[in-house]
């Protein structure tokens, strides 16, 4: 249809995705069922096969899960002056090997501020204040069905965690009921077999 999808490649994802060409032959896979851009917090040399390729990349900055060891946990990054260039070289790098986009992820509303104002990138804010080109958030924050920790950056628009607990216990009811009707023999009931 006319919706702009962009495909996720996690890093590493199920040992699946290593080298650049995994990441390129999972492009070319998800490009043919429709993908129009490709999300990727793989190495630089990996984006760069991938954008050399015309293979269009939202890259990551700030806060990038699956290295946040290097950026000190999962907090936010570039709240010093050295840790703020950091995020804009790597906005830098990211340009000049082709990306099209970011996700720049909890930094600091000013330092996003200016990073959004002096790229081409198209940069997609989570946590980043509202000068991001576009706004970021996951469905389970949105929909509130993240168990465990609330990033400060998240809002939660409905309550699906108290509709999936319920229909959990819907769940294990009628498996309870369908265990004791085999037991007692009111399942399979004649109009349950082929006579």
């Amino acid at each position: 249809g006319d919706c702009f999808v962009q495909v996720g490649l996690p890093y590493g994802s199920s040992g699946n995705l290593v080298t650049a060409a995994d990441y390129l032959r999972a492009a070319f896979h998800f490009g043919a069922m429709g993908g129009d851009c490709y999300y990727c917090a793989a190495s630089l040399d990996i984006q760069k096969t991938l954008c050399d390729n015309a293979v269009p990349i939202v890259a990551h900055v700030g806060l990038i899960p699956s290295q946040c060891t290097w950026t000190g946990g999962f907090k936010a990054v570039g709240k010093t002056a050295q840790s703020a260039k950091a995020v804009w070289d790597h906005v830098k790098r990211l340009e000049a090997i082709g990306c099209f986009g970011a996700e720049l992820e909890v930094v600091p509303d000013r330092v996003a501020e200016v990073i959004a104002k002096n790229t081409p990138l198209l940069m997609l804010g989570m946590g980043a204040g509202p000068y991001a080109d576009a706004q970021y958030l996951f469905a389970e924050d949105v929909l509130g069905y993240n168990p465990g920790h609330k990033p400060r950056h998240s809002k939660t628009y409905r309550d699906f965690a108290a509709e999936y607990a319920r229909l959990q216990q819907e769940r294990v009811a009628a498996f309870q009921e369908f265990i004791a009707d085999v037991k007692g023999g009111a399942y399979p009931a004649p109009e349950h077999v082929v006579p």
